[in-house]
């Protein structure tokens, strides 16, 4: 099972929820690399295990995948769903690269309201300041009672945090930003009901693609995370990443192809044809000596500029000169007597 998140929060595997959250506040307190300044490496790798854990084993849609596929089955290594409609192991996304553990300090963050229960709460000598806050305490003051009265009665007076941005690769062929196009998306998620209990859900998420999008550009859906208590769900966002093609690339707006001629055509001239991405033959004319290093920009062919709809970059044609392997001893007084005319 490669990692056993059971052992790693000293639960059984029959642990309910009230279980693993008590395992989980004991432990990510002991952990707590704020509390640990004189031995934070080995506290940080501890409290990344003990966070990523509980973030596993508190998702009743994860658990199970863990539970029947290991490891294995968060990274979506795991057979296709049978016709009862188990799980896909493809985390949350039905589409993508697998489990991606949060940041722990995130997955603290979310279960008790703050970002650490070690600052802003007075205290004199003790040990090292908290990151960000500047502020210092003492050993004293990280029983669990202390801790237990500011997370169960919620004295910091905090209200609902934002769970991070659910970030998700979304490819697309040249053609598709090129031309535009419409993708769905289809994706799983957890959602409270009246009466606080989560459940799981399908949706389909349309995504249009603009012409001349760039890779990297961001698709945000507010809020379409899973829900939970007293945290706001997070955005999922997908963003653009550009597939390769076959025959052309992209530099900024412009397009660049190769086209292979003879050298006869080099030097006398040649008119080429290029298969734009809308599919129309372009023929494309030079009358000037073609040198290997020649570019020919034929204006507006380009990739579409989002800002301006009715302008796009240009077309560069480079050109790919095929040499003779041979050349007979007439052939080659030929041409030394015709490069050699003034």
């Amino acid at each position: 099972m490669g990692v056993d998140y059971y052992k790693i929060l000293q639960v059984e595997k029959s642990a309910n929820d009230d279980e693993l959250k008590k395992a989980y506040r004991k432990l990510a307190m002991k952990w707590h690399p704020d509390k640990n300044p004189n031995n934070k490496k080995e506290a940080e790798a501890k409290f990344k295990q003990i966070s990523e854990a509980y973030e596993v084993l508190s998702d009743p849609q994860k658990r199970t995948i863990y539970d029947q596929y290991g490891e294995e089955g968060l990274k979506g290594q795991v057979p296709p769903p049978d016709a009862s409609g188990g799980p896909s192991g493809s985390s949350f996304f039905q589409s993508g690269d697998g489990f991606n553990p949060r940041r722990a300090e995130d997955v603290f963050a979310e279960f008790f309201g703050f970002s650490t229960p070690f600052g802003g709460m007075g205290g004199g000598g003790g040990g090292g300041g908290m990151r960000g806050s500047g502020s210092r305490f003492s050993s004293s003051m990280f029983g669990d009672d202390v801790f237990s009265s500011f997370v169960n009665g919620r004295q910091m007076n905090s209200g609902p945090v934002k769970a991070p941005p659910i970030e998700q690769k979304l490819p697309c062929s040249l053609e598709e930003l090129y031309k535009g196009a419409t993708k769905k998306m289809k994706i799983s998620r957890e959602i409270s009901d009246a009466s606080g209990r989560t459940l799981p859900v399908q949706e389909i998420l349309t995504i249009d693609i603009k012409p001349g999008w760039k890779k990297g550009t961001k698709i945000t859906f507010p809020e379409k995370g899973n829900e939970h208590h007293n945290v706001i769900p997070s955005d999922l966002v997908f963003i653009v990443d550009e597939k390769p093609h076959s025959t052309f690339t992209r530099d900024g707006n412009d397009l660049v192809v190769t086209q292979k001629i003879s050298l006869v055509e080099a030097l006398t001239g040649c008119t080429v044809h290029v298969t734009t991405l809308d599919g129309r033959s372009l023929p494309v004319t030079v009358s000037t000596v073609i040198s290997p290093n020649y570019e020919e920009v034929v204006p507006g062919e380009g990739m579409p500029i989002p800002k301006e709809p009715s302008k796009r970059g240009n077309l560069r044609v480079k050109f790919n000169i095929r040499f003779p392997t041979r050349l007979s001893a007439e052939q080659k007084s030929g041409i030394k007597k015709l490069l050699s005319t003034p």
